[in-house]
């Protein structure tokens, strides 16, 4: 990735609806070079284009950092499950007191609890839990700084 690359893609951070002219315009290249890269970043992985729908605004008013600790030989097993979960925002293994953490949202409180006992508390290899409900979401943003 090249610095036009970057630009290109911190262009699209900012508005991700830009049409090929707009960005052309932006980064002082022509519109067919806009083409080419947008293809081959989209091809190649780097990029990808989705909506990102606010979760509150839809009715979902519960959010929560799920901590899980796994038995050691069900990581892949646990992670899978969790992945798989459609209130599963996220998933990552990690270091510390967790093997892994999922953020999860919910419509309600209620929801969570439910969601706790009946699909995480349930999986094969999960130890224990740990649930870290969210107040209030400041930032929502899946940014990466150039």
């Amino acid at each position: 990735m090249d610095e036009l690359d970057r630009k290109l893609v911190k262009a699209l951070q900012s508005d991700g609806r830009a049409s090929n002219s707009q960005l052309a315009r932006i980064i002082r290249v022509s519109e067919g070079t806009i083409r080419r890269r947008l293809k081959r970043l989209i091809n190649d992985g780097v990029i990808r284009f989705s909506v990102i729908p606010d979760p509150e605004a839809l009715g979902f008013e519960t959010e929560a950092l799920i901590g899980v600790q796994v038995d050691p030989d069900k990581f892949d097993l646990v992670s899978s499950h969790l992945m798989d979960l459609e209130e599963s925002s996220w998933v990552s293994v990690t270091t510390g007191s967790f093997d892994m953490f999922a953020w999860v949202i919910l419509p309600s409180p209620g929801d969570l609890g439910d969601f706790l006992k009946t699909r995480v508390g349930v999986i094969p290899g999960v130890r224990r839990t740990e649930t870290f409900v969210s107040l209030s979401v400041r930032k929502r943003q899946q940014f990466i700084s150039f």
